[in-house]
Parts: C-alpha cells; sequence; structure tokens
C-alpha cells in the first residue's frame, strides 16, 4: 500500500493479445526529525503497473501531480539489454487504486468542477456485477444512490 504523487503521465499500451497495461511513476515522500532536532526528508520513486480494465481507467484519470493511494503486489523482472548486459526491475503491479486529490486535470483549466469523491477501484472481477437492465432504465440519479456501497466512503 502506497500513498504518492505521480511523477509522469500514465502510458496505455496494449498487448499483442489486446490486454490493456498502464504504468507511471510514483513518488512516495517520508518526513522524520532527528535526536537533534533537525527535520529530514527523504523521497522514494516507484514504477506502478495496472493492468486490464484497472489500466484503462488509470490512463483516464490520472496524470503528472496527481495523488493517489496504490494497493498491490511487488515483482521483479529481469532482462538482458541491447549490449548483453542484466537488467532488473521491481515493479507494483496495482490492484486497486483510489484518487485523493481533487486536482484539475491540465486540460480542464479553471472553469472545470471539482472532483467531490475519490471512488476506490478494485480488479478484482468477483466483485464486479453485472449491469441490471432494470435498474438502467430508473431515474440515473436514483441508480447512482442505489449502487453505492457505504463501507467505500473513506469517512
Amino acid at each position: 500500500m502506497l500513498i504518492g504523487n505521480l511523477t509522469r503521465d500514465p502510458e496505455l499500451r496494449y498487448t499483442s493479445k489486446g490486454t490493456a497495461v498502464c504504468s507511471f511513476g510514483l513518488a512516495t515522500n517520508r518526513s522524520w526529525i532527528t535526536e537533534q532536532g533537525e527535520k529530514k526528508e527523504d523521497v522514494s520513486f516507484h514504477r506502478a503497473v495496472a493492468w486490464d480494465k484497472l489500466a484503462e481507467i488509470c490512463s483516464q484519470l490520472l496524470f503528472k501531480g496527481r495523488r493517489v493511494y496504490v494497493e498491490g503486489r511487488l515483482q521483479t523482472r529481469q532482462w538482458e539489454d541491447q549490449s548483453g548486459g542484466s537488467r532488473q526491475t521491481t515493479e507494483i503491479i496495482i490492484s486497486e487504486m483510489m484518487i485523493l486529490d481533487s486536482r484539475r486535470s491540465p486540460e480542464e483549466g479553471d472553469e472545470a468542477e471539482t472532483e467531490t469523491s475519490s471512488p476506490k477501484i478494485k480488479t478484482d472481477q468477483a466483485n464486479q456485477k453485472k449491469p441490471d437492465t432494470k435498474k438502467s432504465q430508473a431515474d440515473p440519479a436514483k441508480q447512482s444512490e442505489e449502487e453505492v456501497d457505504t463501507s467505500d466512503i473513506p469517512f
């Protein structure tokens, strides 16, 4: 679980089989006070990778500087570079993502409304419900109120 800011805009690609994969940089900060009373700060940089539907959502909603919560697992990959040298990287394969700020995207400008909520997005397919055709014919305002799970509200 990490909370940090995007260091670059997300990059969306597709595998040869058509699976979406999105990668972005994430910076996490840590601060503390030494025994001498001096304030210290440390920044760590991470590579985050999302797959499938979560990848597409990340590419649409995230941008450089955005504050997010991500949850996932660590994965280390090894390969040979073009000169034959051995390379290695450790990535966070995210399974959940939550936007923590209400910042506007650079394209939206000052007239855009700020976000009022930060949806928690999971890739767990078992938790996703199939659309109910009866609900889709109902009033859209009532439909969105009925589908809100109070356990997802962060306060």
